[in-house]
């Protein structure tokens, strides 16, 4: 039996997190996480920080397509053409949990932590993100084989600080 042990996340993650609910709650702002890869790894920081985790209104673990499809609504029909790592299921995970929650900014995160299949790319992630009364926004990044651990730290790092610059906006 293999143990895996959640990564130690790096001092800037956890910075980061605490930035991102300071700001929300200044703005009285909720957040709301739809989360793939990362298995609810952001989720799980946003409501790690005591004072703060009254910001974060709900998390959407979608690990699988039927999960993107039942529960934030994505197409079925679009995830089979574009695939479940691409722009268009993150924007569409983003819309949903925006649709799906009281939040008022979103994050999605999908893509290959690794090992990837024979077709896919390891470290590929895209984010989607989403606010109340705006268009949605997409990041598409290459992280390479940084091993699941590595990619999930770094995509946290990605979406909290996507998260940041739409607070800041």
């Amino acid at each position: 039996m293999t143990n895996t042990i959640q990564p130690i996340l790096p001092d800037k993650v956890s910075s980061l997190a605490h930035e991102v609910l300071q700001l929300a709650d200044e703005q009285e702002l909720r957040l709301a996480t739809a989360e793939s890869c990362t298995g609810g790894l952001l989720a799980a920081i946003l409501t790690d920080i005591s004072g703060l985790s009254h910001v974060f209104e709900r998390g959407f673990i979608t690990y699988s397509d039927q999960a993107k499809c039942d529960m934030l609504d994505c197409n079925r029909k679009e995830i089979e053409h574009c695939g479940a790592v691409s722009r268009e299921v993150a924007i569409a995970m983003a819309q949903g949990a925006l649709k799906k929650s009281e939040a008022d900014l979103v994050i999605s995160i999908t893509g290959f932590a690794g090992p990837a299949g024979t077709d896919d790319e390891e470290g590929l992630v895209h984010f989607g993100i989403g606010r109340s009364g705006a268009p949605p926004d997409h990041e598409e990044h290459h992280f390479g084989s940084l091993g699941r651990d590595g990619v999930r730290v770094a995509a946290l790092e990605v979406a909290l600080s996507m998260m940041k610059n739409a607070l800041l906006k």
